[in-house]
């Protein structure tokens, strides 16, 4: 990720202003990745990586339907997982995650996918990011998954400022008042895939606009 420029950074209540404001609009926001249970969850995202979760959500309907279970994923062996997964970007290497997680969840924990970050960070394919995104949806922990669209939403409106993703999700966790903190994730995310974009913001349609340190904010585009 590049390294943000230097703003200046909200203040705590500034912070819970924002956080309000999205909870307000959206009390329950939802992740955009398709899923049937925790394996599933696990899966989608380790494929999420680099790509779009349309995409993805697109290439896992059949491999879901064939393999929603460790043992069922083991069972289609590494060739048919990659033939499933082949229009996401890095589909190989991504197979053969998806298939070695698969085993060790079989070998180690049962066949279920365990709910630490310890645990999950050891498992092929599985970092900070997706270790964060796992435990918030599935198993309800107020954890912080800092994607590139949410490290530009930090950084541009000075809710978060950081050089790195863990510095920016770290100090969020400072940011953000402890009643938002379970969908913390999802709205800064959400924000910032339809309307904090990175190259044009759509700051005429901002909600949190009054707040944000950005400038200039973006005008409405003249009509055609």
């Amino acid at each position: 990720m590049p390294s943000p420029k230097k703003v200046k950074k909200l203040n705590r209540a500034q912070a819970e202003a924002i956080f309000e404001r999205f909870h307000q609009i959206e009390p329950e926001p939802k992740g955009e990745l398709d899923y049937i249970n925790a394996y599933t969850l696990l899966v989608a995202v380790v494929l999420s990586a680099q790509a779009t979760d349309a995409g993805v959500n697109k290439a896992t309907k059949r491999l879901f339907e064939l393999a929603p279970s460790p043992a069922a994923m083991v069972a289609l062996g590494v060739e048919q997982i990659t033939e499933l997964v082949k229009t996401i970007g890095l589909y190989r290497g991504k197979a053969k995650n998806v298939f070695a997680l698969s085993q060790i969840l079989l070998d180690q924990h049962g066949g279920e996918v365990p709910d630490n970050r310890e645990a999950l960070e050891a498992l092929p394919g599985v970092g900070r990011k997706t270790a964060n995104v796992v435990l918030n949806i599935w198993f309800k922990q107020p954890t912080i998954a800092v994607d590139t669209h949410l490290f530009r939403v930090g950084n541009r409106t000075g809710l978060a400022p950081g050089k790195t993703p863990l510095a920016v999700e770290l100090a969020l966790q400072k940011q953000i008042p402890e009643r938002f903190m379970l969908h913390a994730h999802h709205w800064l995310i959400l924000h910032g895939r339809y309307i904090c974009k990175a190259r044009k913001p759509e700051c005429w349609r901002c909600p949190i606009s009054e707040w944000c340190l950005f400038e200039p904010k973006m005008p409405l585009p003249r009509a055609a």
